[in-house]
């Protein structure tokens, strides 16, 4: 192998499932001093900002901010409907399932996971056969991830309700939305779904810092008959505060805000149908690349099916010790940043080094795709990795719409 002269000056490429690439809109408007948190264009930049999230997730419900990750969200959505001693149903296809699963059982919450694996999404016929088994419903919510950012496994969230209503079971529908929303289509109230959450670092194009949890009237009125809430998770005054402060349950996170309202007037200028379609779009691409590199070679991707795929982040297997020689190469010959693989095995285990995912979410165009590809080929080629040809023409033509 001949040495590599480094080309990675220049500005670098996050292909990583979030935090995702942030738009220069988005950053300027984060830039600028601290607001007046009493009155103000704040408390008006505020209140506009919910309807516009509420037409992202698809709702005409309430929503809830929260000053947290995505961890957070799933603490608040819990906190508010699930008391301690109850159980939820939790079907699990990667390491986010069981991620939901291990909040709830750290505030006393009893899972029952069914481990789908993860490559395959669920199987709704065990699903049901899980929920007609509780006669008694001490089910009180099914957990469902919509995508798993650790196997980019994309699950059928509106399957998932007509199991529910077919088996007749009262549970809440409460779904993950941190990987997909903006992203993959998702519709709250078309698909039924009582509860969702998502995070501001991905479809968003936000920095981390903020999480967003959507309720419609039944998880409101389970809330209602709640014995006890936490102060800061209670959803009830931030979805309908009397005061500016209840919104955040304290101080705003002001900056964010700023940079929220300047994403969603690009993600609502652009329109949510055509935001699905350009995902899926790269996503395709993406996939049809990989696809070719992996006719000659060790590369496959994670979900075998495309109909279970995220159009955000793409889960792929190199083999040990590929998948990080490739990140490596890549990061400082290219400036290109991959993701680890995350989840698909345990850190100290050498197979680890064999797995890598592409996050390709939010503001990513086509020749940020192709770029990106192309860095992973010449990355193939200068570590003899073998691969199949005519990967980059395949996915150009995918862009194409050929």
């Amino acid at each position: 192998m001949t040495q590599t002269l480094s080309v990675a000056q220049g500005r670098e490429y996050l292909a990583i499932p979030g935090p995702s690439v942030m738009p220069e809109a988005v950053l300027q408007a984060m830039h600028r001093s601290a607001p007046n948190i009493y009155e103000g264009a704040l408390i008006d930049l505020t209140a506009s900002l919910i309807p516009d999230l509420k037409r992202v997730a698809r709702t005409e419900h309430n929503a809830a901010i929260y000053i947290c990750n995505g961890h957070g969200a799933w603490e608040a959505a819990l906190s508010n409907v699930i008391a301690a001693g109850e159980t939820v149903l939790v079907p699990a296809t990667g390491r986010f399932g069981m991620g939901w699963a291990d909040m709830g059982r750290g505030l006393g919450i009893e899972p029952q996971i069914l481990d789908f694996g993860k490559s395959t999404p669920w199987e709704p016929d065990r699903v049901a056969e899980a929920l007609r088994a509780d006669a008694g419903h001490k089910i009180k919510a099914v957990l469902g991830v919509h995508v798993d950012t650790s196997s980019s496994v994309r699950n059928d969230i509106a399957g998932l309700r007509r199991v529910l209503d077919e088996v007749g079971h009262p549970a809440l529908l409460m779904v993950d939305c941190i990987a997909s929303m903006a992203c993959d289509r998702f519709e709250m109230d078309a698909w039924g779904v009582d509860v969702a959450v998502t995070g501001s670092q991905k479809g968003l194009m936000v920095p981390p810092g903020l999480g967003f949890v959507f309720f419609n009237d039944k998880a409101a009125a389970v809330r209602a008959a709640m014995p006890r809430v936490s102060r800061y998770w209670d959803w009830e005054p931030r979805a309908d505060p009397q005061a500016f402060y209840q919104y955040f349950g304290g101080t705003a996170p002001t900056h964010h805000l700023y940079g929220l309202r300047a994403a969603l007037d690009m993600i609502h200028a652009e329109g949510m149908e055509h935001v699905w379609a350009r995902h899926a779009r790269l996503a395709e691409a993406i996939w049809a690349a990989c696809e070719v590199w992996g006719q000659g070679g060790p590369l496959r991707l994670n979900v075998a099916d495309r109909a279970h795929r995220s159009h955000a982040v793409t889960a792929l297997h190199l083999g040990a010790p590929h998948g990080t020689a490739l990140r490596d190469w890549v990061t400082q010959n290219l400036g290109l940043t991959l993701g680890i693989g995350l989840g698909m095995t345990e850190p100290d285990d050498p197979a680890w080094h064999g797995f890598l995912r592409i996050g390709h979410m939010g503001h990513v165009n086509g020749i940020m795709v192709l770029g990106m590809l192309g860095g992973i080929e010449a990355g193939l080629n200068a570590l003899d990795i073998p691969h199949g040809t005519g990967a980059l023409e395949a996915a150009a033509k995918v862009i194409a719409g050929a």
